[in-house]
C-alpha cells in the first residue's frame, strides 16, 4: 500500500468534506493499485473509474499469515494507476471470505475484467494466484481462501 500523495490527499479530503461530520470519523484510507503489472493496474484503474469494476479479491493468506490489515466496510481506497496517480476513490461495501472454487459468476461479473465471465475470471485468477503463491514457496489450491470485496466509486479526481 502506498502513502497518499498530494493528488490522492486532495481527492480524499474533498470527499470527506462532503460528508456529515459524523461520517468522516474512523475511516481507514490507503492508496494502491490493483494487480502486479503496469498494463493490468492501469486497465483496472480505468475500469474502476468507468464504474465497470466494482469488486476485487485477494488471498486470505496475506491477512491470516502475513499480518496485513483485513479490509472492512467503509474503508476508503484511492485507486491509482501503476505510477501512483489517483483515478478514483472507492468505499468498501462488503468483505467476505470464499474458497476460490466457490466464487460464482455474479462476483466475476462485479470484478469487471476481461469478458466478465466466470471462466475468464477463473483462468486469470488461477494464473495470478499461482504466481503469488509460488513467490511464497507455496502452490495454488482450488480450496484456498480468498477475501472478496465489493466497493463503490465515491469520488473521481
Amino acid at each position: 500500500m502506498n502513502e497518499l500523495n498530494d493528488a490522492s490527499r486532495v481527492l480524499v479530503e474533498r470527499y470527506l468534506a462532503s460528508l456529515p461530520e459524523s461520517e468522516r470519523q474512523h475511516r481507514h484510507v490507503v492508496a494502491d493499485y490493483f494487480c502486479a503489472d503496469q498494463e493490468s493496474a492501469d486497465t483496472c484503474a480505468a475500469l474502476v473509474a468507468a464504474g465497470r469494476k466494482r469488486a476485487t479479491c485477494s488471498l486470505a493468506y496475506w491477512y491470516r499469515e502475513k499480518g496485513e490489515r483485513m479490509p472492512e466496510p467503509r474503508d476508503l481506497l484511492v485507486v491509482t494507476d501503476w505510477l501512483g496517480e489517483p483515478k478514483a476513490l472507492v468505499e468498501t461495501l462488503s468483505v467476505r471470505e470464499c474458497r476460490y472454487c466457490e466464487v460464482g459468476a455474479d462476483f466475476a461479473a462485479l470484478e469487471g475484467e476481461g469478458y466478465g465471465s466466470l471462466s475468464w475470471w477463473q483462468a486469470a485468477h488461477r494464473d495470478f494466484f499461482s504466481q503469488e503463491m509460488a513467490s511464497q514457496g507455496r502452490e495454488f489450491d482450488e480450496n484456498m481462501l480468498l477475501v472478496l470485496e465489493t466497493f463503490r466509486v465515491v469520488a473521481l479526481p
